[in-house]
């Protein structure tokens, strides 16, 4: 039973490789939602950030999201969905 030493590039190399990871999987789950011309709907917006319906009205109160109703159902801002993302990632 050896000893691993793991160094500060080791870690750099893995946090890199995690990082692309996470921006192919939040493409790909881009990619899987229905473009509308609305905007992207509540649920759609969630999986998008990987947030609770309460952070998004949080987000909407502080003005971070606009958001759409449309007949009852809440339509967000895409180039404002997109920039949250840019933001957090």
């Amino acid at each position: 039973m050896g000893i691993d030493i793991v160094t500060k590039d080791d870690l750099l190399v893995f946090r890199n490789g995690l990082l692309a990871d996470l921006r192919q999987l939040i493409s790909e789950a881009m990619r899987q939602i229905p473009e509308s011309p609305e905007g992207y709907k509540t649920k759609h917006v969630r999986l998008i950030l990987g947030c609770s319906v309460n952070k998004l009205v949080s987000l909407r109160i502080a003005r971070k999201i606009r958001v759409k109703k449309v007949g009852g159902t809440l339509y967000y801002n895409k180039q404002d969905v997109k920039k949250l993302v840019q933001e957090v990632y």
